[in-house]
């Protein structure tokens, strides 16, 4: 189906009760949907002749912190057929288990894992759901709002051990000490320094 429009009255009619919200937006359709119609809304905009969306380019998620429905899950399809690209979402909580996809898009593997590792979702029946992109003990999830940025625990190698070791994050003191600073007015010391220098000449 060549126009977008045409293909997302397709999409509603076929799919009315398992739709939410669609919208036109950046020569996009963005379709809304509920955890428990996602399978079906999947397999539809997959297989049936008019959509054929059969690259999943991507599956994200946003976090929430404030809300109740915490994570909005994100999947992205293309069209090679048509040229065009679909925005599948809906809502879920934080302690949610969520289907995975990869009986559909064996391609979501990876996917999903790092959407479990990042956010810390977890898929039912994903086949090898464990972490991707962090290490070995890692502790809570990076992309959660509410994730330190320096992290819990911090990697080094010990001089007095001669061996690497994994120890909670100490921040110096000279690295609590922030200037902010516009850097291309230059910082206050170099400022102070350089008067000081103007007053001897």
């Amino acid at each position: 189906m060549k126009n977008l429009f045409d293909l997302e009255k397709k999409i509603n009619s076929e799919l009315a009760t398992k739709i939410k919200k669609t919208e036109l937006k950046h020569n996009q359709i963005y379709i809304e949907t509920n955890k428990d119609d996602l399978f079906d809304v999947i397999l539809f905009l997959k297989t049936d002749k008019y959509t054929q969306f059969r690259q999943l380019i991507d599956i994200t998620a946003v976090d929430y912190p404030e809300e109740v429905d915490r994570f909005k899950i994100v999947y992205l399809f293309l069209s090679h057929e048509f040229n065009h690209r679909v925005i599948l979402s809906y809502f879920i909580n934080e302690n949610e288990v969520i289907p995975s996809i990869t009986s559909l898009f064996p391609s979501a593997n990876w996917m999903e894992r790092e959407v479990f590792d990042m956010y810390g979702v977890n898929f039912k029946d994903h086949p090898d759901l464990r972490r991707i992109l962090t290490d070995y003990g890692f502790e809570g999830h990076p992309l959660r709002k509410d994730f330190p940025l320096t992290g819990h625990s911090e990697v080094r190698y010990s001089e007095d051990k001669k061996k690497v070791i994994n120890e909670p994050v100490k921040l110096e003191q000279n690295f609590r000490n922030f200037d902010y600073e516009s850097p291309w007015e230059g910082t206050k010391y170099i400022k102070e320094q350089t008067i000081s220098d103007d007053k001897k000449n």
